[in-house]
This record gives C-alpha cells, structure tokens and sequence, in this order.
C-alpha cells in the first residue's frame, strides 16, 4: 500500500494551523472591530446615562398614558434635573413640578411613582412627600 504522506498534514501542522487561525480570531478586537476597553467604556457612558435618567413606574406609566401626557425632551430633562436636586438635598419621596405636570418621585430608586396634569389634583394636596422641588 502506498500511502502519499503530501496529502495528509500531521498533528502538529494540524496543531500550528488551528493555534494561528485562534490568533488571528482572538485578538484584542471583538467582531464589530471594538476593543475590549472600548466596549467597556460604552457600556459605562451607557449605565451612567441610564442612572441619571428617571424611570417611570408601571403606574406612573399607565397614569401617564390615560391622561395622554408627553413629555417634550425638555421637560423629561427638568424632571431629571429636579430629582437629582432633590436627592443632593436628601429629600426621599419629592413632589417634582415641571410646568403643570406634578411628579412624585422616589430619589433613591431614581422612580416617578406617580404623574398627573396639576390641574387634575384633588385642591392641590400631595401626601406622602417629604420634600418638594419646583422646576
């Protein structure tokens, strides 16, 4: 039997060929061509950006919704704004207000808890505030 060794690579030309392809593909750049640093930091910017903003409750949400309520980027700026001040200042459960829409946000959950037009407010009383931020 005559056997061309040519045609049959050893194990450790196997060996080389697999660990070079490994290389090449395991560099320090991920598929879309971002470093691993890169990816990292956008990331960062991306949660540090998330933090700042307010989330809104799944009732605030609804709240929102029904009394078709938008908020211009302006005004989603302000609320971020006053709810940050009121958090510098320690105030925990914070009556936000931006133009005649009131907030009532939670400053360590970073949570509008609830929304409303003020004009729809019972005689104007919020309860279970302790501070309140008028922006």
């Amino acid at each position: 039997m005559n056997i061309n060794n040519s045609q049959f690579l050893s194990i450790e030309q196997l060996q080389d060929q697999y660990l070079k392809q490994q290389k090449v593909n395991s560099g320090s750049k991920s598929p879309q061509g971002m470093s691993f640093e890169e990816i990292l930091h956008k990331q960062q910017v991306r949660k540090q950006q998330t933090a700042d903003n307010v989330k809104f409750s799944k009732h605030a949400a609804n709240r929102l919704n029904d009394r078709n309520i938008e908020l211009t980027d302006k005004q989603l700026e302000r609320l971020n704004d006053g709810t940050k001040k009121a958090g510098e200042k320690g105030i925990r459960d914070s009556l936000v207000l931006v133009d005649q829409l009131a907030f009532i946000v939670n400053t360590k959950s970073n949570t509008v808890i609830t929304a409303m037009d003020q004009t729809e407010a019972d005689e104007n009383i919020y309860t279970n505030i302790d501070g309140a931020v008028i922006i």
